[in-house]
């Protein structure tokens, strides 16, 4: 199948991960009958420069008539571009990965996680005012958010060890809170073979250092999944490493989670692997949204592959080897073809 994918190849160490990431996609187009048309989109801080707007009006039409996205992190305008993005698209699920990986230092080697953030409202509606003497920021919880993201979560426990754990604070923020995980409850009643169980935020905080292996699925609103899904990035050896998707009904972005990195852009030793399993991620979105087998093959090809150059030591200096970005990526596609042809 040919997919048409809006490209944003942001600021910093943006570009090079893209080229990386291309070289990755190019072995699939060849091994696995796919073809990709990319489309490059203007966004972030050189756009801003430029065009006087991050992310400008005809950026966002170009991204809306292709298949979907894939963005390399940009940089001090990342809000201006990635929270717009997630609001004019109806991004509601930002799903993020923490998965332990060969050679790479954590605290669990057992850890395989997933957290699901609400991605839409809560603080982060940009609700605030301000005088001079106090600011306030409302904070936005419907039952609407709150239940498509709950049978998000336990839709992918399906697909998984079929646990989802809610994370709140309904014991302070009773309305809020007591909200978002009554309508939790409500939706674990529909999936009667996921086990279901509840964990206050600072708790989860906590037991994501202690047990992080106990964890499959993990879902809770805006804010506390933004913290949470960058310590579990630590947790599993750093975000260097750390891909995710911000999913919605038709559409989808798929991103590192880190940011540009600026004091090392333009050397070319940025580890391209959060842009490479980002583009895992796609490929596995699109064979759920296609229908597409192949894809879904290309997207477990693409994880294998880093495995086996992270297992063999075939990384960028951060992970302790020698390569560049470039031939971090060379080395994945090379490996892809091995996977494939095994």
């Amino acid at each position: 199948m040919n997919y048409t994918i809006a490209m944003i190849e942001g600021d910093g160490i943006g570009p090079e991960q893209t080229a990386a990431a291309k070289e990755v996609l190019s072995e699939v187009e060849r091994a696995f009958n796919t073809s990709f048309s990319y489309v490059e989109v203007e966004a972030g801080d050189r756009t801003l420069a430029r065009r006087g707007q991050a992310l400008p009006n005809g950026s966002l039409e170009t991204i809306r008539k292709c298949d979907c996205c894939l963005k390399a992190p940009v940089g001090e305008s990342a809000y201006d571009v990635i929270v717009h993005l997630r609001q004019q698209l109806d991004l509601y699920a930002n799903v993020r990965p923490a998965k332990a990986l060969p050679n790479v230092p954590c605290l669990n080697s057992m850890t395989d996680l997933v957290i699901v953030r609400e991605n839409t409202e809560d603080l982060y509606a940009g609700l605030e005012t301000a005088d001079n003497e106090r600011a306030t920021a409302t904070r936005l919880i419907t039952r609407r958010a709150s239940t498509r993201i709950a049978k998000f979560a336990f839709e992918m426990a399906q697909a998984r060890r079929y646990a989802v754990t809610a994370v709140h604070k309904a014991n302070v923020l009773k309305k809020t809170d007591g909200l978002f995980l009554s309508i939790c409850k409500e939706e674990a009643a529909n999936y009667s073979n996921v086990k279901f169980s509840e964990m206050y935020v600072d708790a989860a905080a906590m037991n994501l250092i202690r047990i992080p292996q106990d964890f499959d699925v993990i879902v809770t609103t805006n804010m506390f999944g933004d913290i949470l899904s960058d310590e579990a990035g630590q947790v599993v050896g750093g975000l260097g490493l750390a891909p995710s998707a911000n999913i919605g009904e038709n559409f989808a972005i798929f991103e590192p989670v880190h940011g540009c990195a600026p004091d090392i852009a333009g050397k070319n030793i940025a580890n391209p692997t959060s842009l490479i399993l980002s583009s895992a991620m796609m490929l596995n979105w699109l064979a759920r949204k296609k229908k597409d087998d192949q894809a879904e093959l290309a997207s477990q090809a693409i994880q294998r592959s880093v495995e086996r150059c992270l297992a063999a030591r075939k990384v960028t200096p951060d992970l302790g080897g020698k390569l560049t970005t470039l031939e971090m990526g060379r080395a994945v596609r090379a490996g892809l073809s091995q996977v494939v042809y095994q």
